[in-house]
């Protein structure tokens, strides 16, 4: 039985994201977001005493600190150093285990995104996948895990 589980620090409503957000029970747990901003804010650290941290506004989720290892990964992932550039971009989130403040804890870290081509009726594959789905020897779902597919397409796909 596969029971969602519940990490104790969702319990209340931190201002950022955090390793605990990804954390369900499950392993393996990764969370896909857009960048939509980067910006430098003064931010309380555990002591209460306010700091200048790199912050990244992320679409339909709460901000992200980015540590100097985040930083540097979001850099290599996106392939380019200029946080501008960063706008509108994916990166996919992982838990993963650091040794930090004299422990062992749960840290975020940035995976490279693998990009999906866009499935529209101008690919070459469209009426394949049409008539796949049309025949039932594919689900949108399969599909979806190869390309992206808008609103729309699905729409015209399954019709």
């Amino acid at each position: 039985m596969n029971q969602t589980l519940t990490h104790w620090k969702k319990t209340y409503n931190p201002d950022y994201i955090g390793a605990w957000a990804l954390m369900d029970g499950s392993d393996n747990a990764e969370l896909t977001v857009t960048i939509d901003r980067i910006s430098s804010e003064m931010i309380a650290n555990t002591d209460g005493k306010k700091e200048s941290c790199v912050v990244a506004h992320l679409r339909g989720q709460k901000p992200m600190v980015l540590n100097a290892t985040n930083l540097k990964s979001i850099t290599k992932v996106l392939a380019t150093p200029y946080v501008e550039q960063w706008a509108g971009r994916q990166i996919t989130l992982y838990v993963k285990k650091v040794k930090a403040f004299g422990d062992v804890v749960d840290a975020l870290r940035v995976r490279e995104t693998i990009s999906k081509e866009q499935l529209t009726p101008e690919h070459p594959k469209w009426s394949d996948a049409k008539s796949a789905i049309a025949s039932g020897t594919v689900t949108i779902e399969q599909i979806q895990k190869k390309y992206v597919v808008s609103t729309e397409n699905i729409t015209a796909l399954c019709n």
